[in-house]
């Protein structure tokens, strides 16, 4: 990879990659599950599993792209031809494009839902309207196929012209203007929010410590959470990692994309709580916050058709600063192994997940539940493809912790790092075996939830992935002896 294809500024990563990891969790997830297991006890224990496992992981994958400067997938293949490791580690890069392709496919559906709401809140199409009347807007939504697929078009067409003009041009400029832009917009939601909603409860909501609602499950959500909102282990920050500049610091990167990551979906509960709390609303889970229960809140207050459209534009860019990093690991990837243009790559990459995101479409109206699909893969069509990304990506970040923890010399790491002897000894460890101790968990959640027939080609992955470990650990211990 020629020097041209760096980061014009050292800044540039960072912005990349809190634009990958800020998305759609960001702005309802995150402050759910923080407000129902205990508030500050469950922002607690996600902030020491970022710690131990988020930013350990999140500096071995940009690591290990900014080592190969190529995409993931030849990226690895080059990382174990140069360290005479088994090819098998070369799942890692594949992993994280089939990931991050199948991500896309329904991704771009549902963050499609936030053109059709900027549209009615602009237009003010919800002032005024009634719990019922909204809610059934909701549902005349996703009962057409039609609109669905219009909406999913416009926004994997929107991503994919970012993407196509290239890393600088596409990528970097539209990044330099829309993330500050996101965080502004974030900031004027808040500001409303205060002085509309009701902010103590919000405040009390998110962050008083309560031990005792912290249950097992909440743990290991704050695992899951610690690693998925990272965008670890699905090819981006590898991809953008190859981009980096060799100047810029690993530790300190990693450590301030985590705290950006924390800071957006915490001013983001606060105000999205301060809004439905001060309206009397349910702090549901799932799309219907957003797509149901705050539309009601912004109806019922003042100025809340043009706040409204303002909170949905930022929750389109923050959809489409995820979706385009999404397409980089792929369209990479088919510019270096098929010498394509940067278009030719986005296209092909771009219609083929639009294509499998048409399975998505119809999972809410035409397969729903009791079809055909259901009656084959037990769950919606978008329930399958989503389950499948929730295997791959933790098994993805398991085999990347593994490679970067016991492939990679002390010489190698401490020449991308740059850092003490002691920071380097924490990283190791923590990466060697607490990270892959703590994803294996996450990874192992879904498992009671995969069917019969899947559970074979999972058993088969994870015993090549630990035969490949097991191999790279005896030749790396037989180099230092």
């Amino acid at each position: 990879m020629s020097t041209h294809n760096v980061w014009t500024h050292k800044g540039t990563f960072l912005l990349a990659a809190v634009g990958s990891a800020v998305g759609l969790g960001n702005l309802w997830r995150f402050p759910y599950l923080a407000g129902e297991n205990g508030g500050g006890a469950f922002i607690l224990i996600y902030g020491l599993t970022i710690f131990a496992v988020g930013i350990p992981i999140l500096i071995a994958e940009t690591m290990l792209g900014r080592a190969s400067r190529q995409s993931p997938i030849m990226g690895m293949r080059h990382l174990t031809k140069t360290h005479d490791t088994s090819r098998a580690w070369e799942t890692i890069g594949w992993l994280g494009a089939v990931s991050a392709f199948l991500i896309l496919s329904f991704y771009s559906v549902i963050a499609g839902w936030a053109i059709h709401y900027t549209w009615q809140m602009l237009t003010g199409s919800l002032a005024g309207a009634d719990a019922e009347t909204i809610g059934a807007g909701f549902d005349a939504l996703l009962a057409s196929p039609g609109l669905l697929t219009l909406y999913h078009t416009l926004f994997i067409i929107a991503s994919g012209l970012i993407v196509g003009l290239g890393i600088h041009r596409g990528i970097e400029n539209s990044l330099r203007i829309m993330m500050p832009a996101l965080f502004a917009i974030l900031l004027v939601v808040l500001a409303y929010g205060i002085a509309n909603g009701d902010f103590a409860a919000a405040a009390s909501f998110l962050f008083t410590f309560n031990i005792a609602d912290l249950s097992l499950e909440g743990w290991l959500e704050a695992m899951g959470q610690s690693f998925f909102t990272l965008s670890l282990g699905m090819g981006a920050i590898m991809a953008y990692g190859a981009y980096m500049s060799g100047e810029a610091s690993l530790t300190r990167t990693a450590f301030a994309i985590a705290v950006v990551d924390t800071a957006v979906a915490m001013i983001a509960g606060l105000a999205i709580f301060s809004l439905v709390f001060g309206a009397g609303l349910d702090a549901g889970q799932g799309p219907g916050l957003m797509f149901v229960t705050l539309p009601l809140a912004f109806a019922e207050m003042p100025f809340g058709a043009l706040i409204g459209g303002v909170f949905f534009i930022l929750v389109l860019g923050a959809a489409i600063s995820s979706s385009i990093s999404l397409i980089e690991p792929v369209a990479a990837y088919l510019v270096e192994r098929f010498d394509l243009t940067r278009p030719q790559a986005v296209t092909l990459m771009v219609v083929a997940s639009w294509t499998l995101g048409l399975l998505t479409v119809v999972s809410f109206n035409l397969w729903a539940e009791g079809t055909i699909f259901h009656a084959l893969f037990g769950r919606s069509a978008f329930g399958f493809i989503e389950l499948l990304t929730n295997i791959f990506m933790p098994l993805g970040g398991l085999m990347i912790a593994l490679f970067a923890g016991w492939a990679l010399t002390h010489s190698e790491v401490m020449k991308e790092m740059r850092t003490s002897e002691g920071w380097f000894a924490t990283w190791r460890f923590l990466v060697r075996f607490v990270a892959p101790a703590a994803v294996a968990f996450v990874f192992l959640r879904s498992i009671p939830q995969i069917e019969g027939y899947l559970i074979p080609t999972i058993g088969a992955l994870v015993i090549v992935g630990a035969f490949a470990a097991g191999r790279t650990f005896l030749a790396d211990a037989s180099r230092e002896q």
